[in-house]
């Protein structure tokens, strides 16, 4: 069988070794690579699942890509107890060991330059969610869906206008409060960590929680201060006015692998008010 490298994550040298029930990709065993003042964490794959040309149809699977990134992650996350590992891409694959040792040479002064930058560090998410009230309102328990007579009496196609007026009104200003408390949120956060980072908010379909994401932010925090750090989240989310949030972690910095500033809050995210309220839609 034709064996691949598939390639974890770059770090310094480390002298401990792996847990030995520690398994990768397809059930594979990790171990260090080691050449010269770097390491690749790498295992061995079957070229039947990943060469260029199977790849791209294990991509189109969801669960064997969900299965594969549960278990990339899973040994980056065992590393970060070994030292600060650089996380690569899910499906870096070298052909063999020279392309591992080729990865490493091509990438050295980038390699180098974030490790130091990354060294003892770890990353947090913090995540806020806005539950709409007009729209997240339950029936009472055992009652049917509600029948209205059709009114035909004059002015009521006027009075209906002005109720679906009111709900768009008070829908925008639970919007625009949510979005006021996410970005008070992140600009307090980002003082308290080294650097951070915003992500696309998730659909509720996807994430599974209740409510629409408001903010989906990642923080970079010194080990060390880690504590100081989720004790201020804790204090800061919000969980009333319709409004809840959590933080997870601690991840390896897989937000912060390039060398970019700190992200603001701005319209990208305050558009999804507008897709969560139908605005600017058009019949």
């Amino acid at each position: 069988m034709n064996e691949l490298r598939y390639v974890y994550a770059v770090m310094r040298p480390f002298s401990a070794s792996l847990p030995a029930d520690l398994r990768g990709v397809t059930g594979s065993q990790p171990y260090q690579f080691r050449h010269d003042d770097l390491s690749a964490v790498v295992s061995t794959v079957s070229a039947d699942d990943f060469d260029t040309d199977p790849l791209k149809e294990r991509l189109e699977d969801l669960d064997w890509l969900s299965d594969t990134a549960r278990a990339h992650a899973a040994v980056v996350g065992a590393l970060g107890s070994l030292g600060s590992p650089l996380p690569l891409r899910l499906a870096t694959v070298c052909r063999d060991d020279d392309g591992v040792r080729r990865l490493l040479d091509s990438g050295r002064d980038r390699f180098r330059t974030t490790l130091e930058r990354l060294d003892g560090r770890v990353e947090w998410g913090v995540k806020v969610y806005a539950r709409n009230a007009a729209t997240t309102a339950e029936p009472p328990a055992g009652a049917g869906p509600a029948k209205k007579p059709i009114d035909h009496a004059p002015g009521a196609g006027r009075d209906f206008l002005r109720r679906r007026l009111g709900e768009r009104r008070r829908e925008e200003h639970t919007w625009q409060s949510a979005f006021t408390v996410a970005r008070t949120l992140h600009e307090e956060l980002t003082g308290r960590a080294e650097s951070s980072r915003l992500h696309r908010p998730q659909e509720a379909r996807l994430s599974g929680a209740s409510g629409q994401n408001v903010l989906n932010a990642a923080y970079l925090v010194h080990r060390d201060h880690s504590a100081d750090f989720i004790g201020g989240v804790h204090r800061l989310l919000p969980n009333d006015g319709g409004l809840s949030g959590e933080i997870t972690g601690p991840w390896a910095p897989y937000s912060f692998t390039d060398d970019q500033p700190p992200t603001e809050f701005d319209g990208a995210l305050r558009g999804e008010s507008a897709r969560a309220t139908g605005e600017g839609e058009r019949s």
